[in-house]
């Protein structure tokens, strides 16, 4: 779901497939196949093309303070050079959940879910801080989780 890939062209079937698994992910084929108008058998055949192409994930959103993680962050990160090739590296550290290139104050955001501080503070400078074009980082600690959704639809 990642990248600089063209926007996948979906009719509106598609797009109303996509719009009820946003509302609810465990909604079955069949509901889904009378919400669009579709048998069931159709609606299983969209979604798995939607999946394997990439312009769906169907997973389970967590809350991670419930499952043991209590320190949840976004690092902004400033570098010289290409910060593709600092994201690359990124990626590949488990605790950063979700990773952006940007412009402005910071050239990659990376949101962390730790453990703890420790967890956190070994990530910080054992791990990102001394990565080679690596200027600085800020980071912002997350007091509490306001809003998170998942259902802005699809453009018609």
């Amino acid at each position: 779901m990642a990248g600089s890939k063209q926007p996948a062209v979906l009719d509106d079937v598609a797009k109303g497939i996509i719009e009820q698994l946003q509302t609810d992910g465990r909604r079955s084929y069949a509901d889904i196949g009378k919400a669009v108008g579709l048998s069931e058998a159709a609606v299983r055949a969209r979604v798995q093309k939607l999946t394997d192409s990439g312009v769906v994930q169907i997973v389970a959103v967590t809350d991670p303070l419930q499952l043991g993680f209590h320190r949840q962050v976004m690092v902004g990160i400033r570098v010289d050079g290409d910060p593709r090739k600092i994201a690359d590296e990124l990626e590949k550290i488990d605790q950063v959940d979700y990773l952006v290139l940007t412009t402005g104050r910071f050239d990659i955001l990376a949101e962390m879910v730790c453990h703890d501080d420790d967890e956190l503070t070994d990530l910080l400078f054992g791990s990102i801080r001394i990565l080679p074009g690596v200027v600085a980082t800020e980071t912002f600690t997350y007091l509490a989780l306001r809003k998170e959704h998942y259902n802005w639809g699809t453009p018609r």
